[in-house]
């Protein structure tokens, strides 16, 4: 699964002039709670700023997102998703959605349950695994 995923994550990002930490950026804006800043997106994606920084440039050049300054404190950026893109990338990923929701609708509400509660425990524990020191 992860790597289909992945599969068509790397399709995306090549379509679109970008590297797939683009496309994981993508994401975490789009899925954020509240306005994703550069700092969060950092911590987000476990990048240095710099890495970030590079990132979100490409993602404004590609036409992707764009910065706002916050109206209250000028030194805070925003980042949002821009509508455009947002629709190209629904319309790019919408067999995924499909996929999923076929796959989906062979399983009773009790098999999805359990399904559900393995991948948060995998996601639990591979979360706590650290690369090893070299």
């Amino acid at each position: 699964m992860n790597g289909e995923i992945n599969r068509l994550v790397h399709g995306f990002a090549g379509d679109q002039g970008l590297h797939a930490t683009d496309v994981q950026a993508l994401a975490a804006i789009l899925d954020a709670d509240e306005p994703m800043t550069p700092g969060r997106l950092r911590e987000h994606l476990g990048l240095t700023s710099g890495a970030v920084t590079a990132c979100v440039d490409r993602l404004e050049r590609a036409g992707h997102i764009r910065r706002v300054r916050e109206s209250a404190d000028r030194r805070v950026v925003h980042l949002h998703y821009v509508a455009d893109a947002r629709v190209a990338a629904r319309t790019y990923f919408r067999p995924l959605a499909r996929a999923a929701q076929a796959a989906r609708a062979g399983f009773t509400d009790d098999e999805l349950a359990v399904v559900e509660r393995f991948l948060a425990a995998i996601n639990e524990e591979l979360a706590a695994v650290r690369a090893p020191e070299v």
